[in-house]
């Protein structure tokens, strides 16, 4: 005579349509980062992705446009006989309005870092 297997039983809660509390974490993650776990890692390797992004991004803005005025003049040699206000057009852009520009990108890169900071502190917080 062959054996059958033992019927399988269904266990069922006597509560199925009460609410499941939610799964949560044992530990936050500040906790990972601070022991430098994968986790840890992941999250700040976001971070630095994000900043150096950013950093890149403005530097190569920088580099466009402080590189591009010696090349405007290189291609067209007229603009350097060019005065204005008795200043020589080159001197005035390269050594006056260039200032204003670097200071409004560096005034621009720190309320980006720190908006992208903000972000991923609150990212941190919520897992």
């Amino acid at each position: 005579m062959t054996e059958q297997p033992p019927r399988r039983i269904r266990i069922e809660s006597p509560r199925r349509s009460a609410a499941r509390a939610p799964v949560s974490r044992t530990r936050p993650v500040s906790h990972d980062i601070d022991e430098q776990t994968h986790v840890g890692e992941v999250y700040m390797g976001s971070l630095l992705r994000t900043q150096l992004r950013l950093a890149v991004g403005i530097c190569l803005i920088f580099a466009v446009l402080l590189g591009g005025l010696p090349l405007l003049f290189a291609i067209e040699p007229g603009l350097a006989d060019v005065r204005v206000l008795g200043v020589p057009l080159p001197w005035l852009l390269l050594g006056v309005l260039v200032h204003p520009v670097l200071i409004g990108g560096a005034w621009f890169y720190v309320r980006q870092a720190e908006r992208n900071e903000r972000d991923w502190v609150e990212l941190v917080e919520r897992s």
